[in-house]
């Protein structure tokens, strides 16, 4: 199956940036499309709702204009994120704003509806749903959802638990649409082998925490910076959902990270810190396993160009090493 055509235009690597509560916002949005990656951003972070407008018109006015100023360079696309939970008070009406600005690219996450696939259709848009799990991803599919973000296990933020082999595995016995990989991707190593595994694209967030135009603390991008995958944990208790956080902000809200309890799964609390003054994303920070290939502070803008050098040489390496079999 071809891809959509706002997933086929030339990318400078093949990255779709994630949205990160909080974190990601105007300003990281522009970089990212003007580095030459899809950039995205969560509804929810244009705080009034009345933003959302003005957020996306400040992100589609700069890049034609950079377009314009730079021929040929590759400029990637907007994606928004919806939280389709019925928590999300402001489904209906950032809905209404996605469908007047015709946002090109909807990601929806926790939970999967046919009208709301329905709506961005009806102006020729495209609906990727993120998922954790073969069955989920079926249903993703079957309510209409163009595409699917496997999120797998070692993803920052709400991730699953599953391989991302065998979980791009089991999609790719029944689905042959876009795929995206999301899953302590920060190299362009490890684009390359979310490419060889069957996805489209590499989904990556984290990476971007420690960027200059980040919406993030000084502290979350220095911990970011000096983490490795050792610092992740994977706990339930911020949200009610599943997720991996800095065990470092964990530990500065009081708690023992080693040693949390489990929250009830059937409420969601999306702004506790698990039974401290913390608030989850704003002082419980949530972060990937990629992280120890970040090393440095940097530009959105050069973070890409790192990516896109990586990815080369290992799309290189790997031709010599496959050369050697014949």
């Amino acid at each position: 199956m071809a891809l959509p055509a706002i997933l086929s235009q030339p990318l400078t690597v093949p990255v779709v940036a994630s949205p990160m509560f909080i974190c990601s916002g105007p300003e990281l949005v522009k970089a990212q499309c003007q580095s030459g990656i899809v950039g995205s951003f969560p509804a929810l972070n244009a705080r009034p709702a009345s933003l959302l407008g003005e957020w996306l018109d400040e992100i589609n006015e700069s890049n034609a204009a950079y377009r314009a100023a730079n021929a040929g360079a590759p400029v990637g696309p907007v994606a928004v994120n919806q939280i389709v939970h019925r928590s999300n008070d402001r489904l209906e009406q950032d809905m209404a704003t996605i469908i007047e600005h015709k946002v090109p690219i909807v990601i929806t996450s926790l939970g999967a509806r046919t009208e709301i696939n329905d709506a961005v259709h009806s102006y020729g848009g495209i609906v990727l749903h993120d998922i954790i799990n073969n069955e989920f991803a079926h249903k993703a599919i079957d309510k209409g959802a163009d595409g699917l973000i496997a999120v797998a296990a070692g993803a920052g933020g709400h991730a699953g638990v599953q391989s991302p082999l065998a979980l791009v595995q089991e999609i790719r016995d029944w689905f042959d649409g876009p795929l995206l990989l999301s899953g302590a991707i920060a190299h362009g190593r490890s684009i390359l082998a979310a490419l060889a595994a069957g996805a489209d694209f590499a989904y990556v967030g984290s990476a971007f925490l420690a960027t200059h135009e980040a919406n993030a603390q000084a502290e979350y991008k220095e911990m970011i910076v000096q983490s490795t995958a050792k610092d992740i944990v994977y706990s339930n208790l911020f949200t009610g959902v599943h997720g991996n956080y800095l065990s470092g902000s964990i530990e500065a809200a009081g708690l023992d990270p080693r040693n949390l309890p489990e929250s009830d799964p059937s409420v969601m609390n999306f702004g506790s810190g698990g039974g401290s003054d913390a608030k989850a994303w704003k002082d419980i920070w949530g972060s990937g396993q990629g992280i120890g290939a970040v090393k440095t502070q940097v530009s959105a803008r050069d973070l890409v160009a790192r990516l896109a050098e990586e990815f080369a040489e290992a799309r290189r390496a790997l031709d010599e090493r496959v050369s050697v079999f014949g």
